[in-house]
């Protein structure tokens, strides 16, 4: 706890009841922030919460990177952004406030398409050196840049140029029961949007399900979620789109899986916090290989390189119990080491301390 108590700024693009891995990051460090005695305002575009108080900001509606119109003269001790859709951490550094500190998830990168619409390659091009323009704008003028994973910040083509602080993403640990006891199921938890590369997953399935009696149970919701299931049906493959479920209901899918697997294919995928859900879970994972994904998916379980591999690590995993339950121990045991909430609030309070 602070000797005194200080007052955090936490800027974000989105803020639950938003779905994404930033808000909901931000949303358990704001919640822990103010457990821990500290004061916290989160500045955003859209986002409400009774536990935390939410400044909501009249904003330009671009997907993904809303852009705020105007930008409230806040006080506060600490300023944390959080990037990428860097619009709002701009505010934060024109307006000098200080000490800011910048939490840099991932790479800008338009995907192919967004909410249901063609998106053209010169186009997205363009949109992503405005991204990078502004974005090496923020860090130039941060007093701490941090990222969550080494490799992801060496391989980044903006965060490779700076000197970054890595503190990874967390999970609360004690809401995941461990489980070694699994069902006859691979589980996807995810949005359903094309760059998550569920087809991807689908395709191995198909090959896995001539072998094994594993069906692919799917949750989440998205703007694809029709065509995933249009080819789930095309490729003969036995899966449960469940949509939306509660957290409760997704931890215990999660805890009952062989395996979990998080098949992006994008670098708008730089973690996976799920991946630490499951490892909590005592679930083996395999992830793609992508810079920050590959670091977490290793510590709980595979890395896969295309559909044939993972087709093979899943049916490895789901036939040797002796490797899944090992993999599910070494996951956890990760998992409360380093992914913590307990581990990573300490890292990050401390940081806050050192700049005051």
């Amino acid at each position: 706890m602070p000797a005194l108590k200080m007052k955090i700024v936490l800027t974000t693009p989105y803020y639950p009841p938003n779905l994404g891995g930033v808000e909901v990051h931000v949303r358990d460090l704001a919640v822990r922030l103010i457990k821990n005695g500290f004061e916290v305002e989160v500045v955003t575009s859209s986002g409400r919460d009774d536990r935390v108080r939410v400044r909501e900001v009249a904003s330009i509606p671009v997907p993904y990177s809303p852009i705020p119109l105007r930008f409230p003269e806040i006080e506060g001790d600490i300023f944390h952004s959080h990037v990428p859709s860097p619009f709002f951490a701009r505010e934060v550094a024109k307006r000098g406030m200080s000490p800011h500190v910048v939490t840099y998830h991932n790479d800008v990168v338009v995907p192919e398409r967004v909410n249901g619409y063609c998106i053209p390659r010169r186009i997205g091009r363009i949109v992503e050196e405005i991204a990078c323009d502004v974005t090496r704008y923020v860090l130039d003028g941060a007093d701490v840049v941090i990222a969550t994973t080494e490799d992801y910040a060496k391989t980044s083509p903006i965060l490779k140029d700076y000197d970054v602080e890595v503190i990874p993403n967390a999970v609360d640990v004690e809401r995941y029961e461990f489980e070694l006891e699994k069902e006859d199921y691979v589980i996807y938890v995810g949005r359903l949007v094309e760059y998550k590369g569920l087809p991807i997953l689908m395709r191995a399935m198909r090959i896995v399900q001539k072998s094994l009696p594993l069906r692919l149970v799917v949750v989440g919701d998205g703007e694809d979620r029709r065509a995933f299931e249009r080819l789930a049906r095309y490729l003969g493959v036995e899966s449960e789109f469940l949509g939306r479920v509660s957290e409760g209901r997704k931890i215990e899918l999660i805890k009952r899986a062989r395996v979990l697997v998080l098949p992006s294919k994008s670098r708008l995928e730089a973690f996976g916090i799920v991946l630490l859900e499951a490892m909590a879970c005592g679930t083996p994972v395999i992830g793609s290989n992508v810079a920050g994904v590959r670091s977490v998916a290793r510590e709980g379980g595979m890395v896969f390189h295309d559909i044939e591999d993972l087709a093979e690590k899943i049916m490895k995993i789901a036939t040797s119990e002796g490797l899944a339950r090992a993999l599910g121990r070494k996951g956890r045991r990760v998992v409360e080491e380093r992914y913590s909430w307990k581990v990573v609030l300490k890292r990050i309070t401390e940081l806050y301390e050192s700049l005051t």
